[in-house]
């Protein structure tokens, strides 16, 4: 009863909703992740990068310049494309090595999202009229509620919670991504990527441009990273040009906790595996933080340490089935 207590303080309801709600939006950021560090096997350190890039570039369109949100969206996520393309030309032309080759366009990207942004901080003009995808959700949703509601007799005007839309929209925008990544990874052109990733000597051998794959790669995983910079911005209200800081540490750890729970390593899972490791990663960290062991600060430290700890659970593992066969074949002879 005490333990059952403990967690309802720890995880309200509005802590849960929002830890899936941010689930949602990083769990975007964490295919892109996915994307290049097990599809394509390339270290990629961009994602800093584009993640800030798309976000700035989407905030700088829809506040100052009025465009509408989505289309907002999408220039954002062209931006990542821009950003992984000048990651796969270091490589791929100069020869730069992998992970010297994100290092310098992350480094890089930081100057010209000051110049696209041209201040550190743009927030969303509450009282300006500023329309973003999560305002046109909620408007949509209480229009469709109020609809519903008027043919059961109730005259009341119903609003939805940004909150609520934003978890909308952060679930159309994953549902729709996985269908397209699903469907773009089964043709010849998605299949030679991942042959790329797992074996670039075969592929080089069947006459295939690892080349070109890896830089195909590469615009479609920070595509994904900079949609997710944009959606973080409109749900947060406000884009920063830190913002971008450590979230590679955070894609990764949603990669390597979805892996742990599906232990399954089907692709046609894996995606979805990514999705539900970002949304899980962030539920624990909300009801840690919930519980008050740990402090605000602290939060990249215990990302370190629970991703270390994941890590080294198949070591765990294999340890423990070690001891128990052991176990199992002592019980054996001492029967005898």
């Amino acid at each position: 009863m005490f333990i059952l207590e403990t967690i309802t303080q720890a995880m309200t309801v509005n802590t849960f909703l929002t830890a899936i709600n941010m689930g949602l939006i990083w769990g975007i950021m964490a295919l892109g992740v996915w994307i290049t560090f097990r599809v394509l096997n390339f270290a990629d350190l961009t994602a800093e990068g584009s993640f800030i890039f798309g976000a700035g570039l989407s905030a700088r369109l829809i506040v100052d310049f009025g465009v509408d949100p989505l289309l907002a969206t999408l220039a954002a996520m062209v931006a990542g494309m821009a950003a992984g393309l000048v990651t796969g030309f270091f490589h791929t032309v100069l020869k730069i090595p992998p992970l010297l080759s994100g290092i310098l366009t992350m480094f890089g990207i930081y100057s010209v999202v000051l110049r696209v942004m041209s201040r550190p901080n743009i927030p969303v003009r509450l009282f300006g009229g500023t329309t973003t995808l999560m305002s046109n959700m909620s408007s949509f949703l209480g229009g469709v509620a109020t609809t519903v509601s008027g043919w059961f007799g109730h005259e009341n005007v119903i609003t939805v919670s940004s909150r609520t839309a934003s978890i909308a929209v952060g679930f159309t925008f994953v549902i729709v991504i996985l269908v397209l990544l699903r469907l773009f990874f089964n043709t010849e052109l998605g299949c030679a990527i991942r042959a790329t990733g797992d074996n670039e000597a075969m592929v080089k051998a069947q006459g295939i441009d690892s080349n070109l794959m890896k830089v195909i790669g590469l615009v479609v995983g920070n595509a994904c990273v900079a949609l997710s910079g944009a959606l973080l911005f409109q749900a947060q209200g406000s884009a920063d040009i830190n913002m971008g800081q450590g979230i590679i540490v955070f894609g990764i750890a949603s990669v390597i906790i979805g892996e742990v729970i599906f232990s399954d390593k089907n692709r046609h899972w894996a995606m979805v595996a990514v999705v539900f490791g970002s949304i899980v990663y962030r539920i624990i960290i909300a009801f840690v933080i919930g519980l008050g062991i740990m402090h605000p600060n602290d939060f990249r430290l215990f990302t370190a340490l629970m991703i270390a700890l994941v890590l080294a659970l198949p070591m765990f593992r294999e340890k423990f089935n070690i001891q128990f066969k052991k176990m199992l074949i002592g019980k054996k002879r001492g029967d005898r």
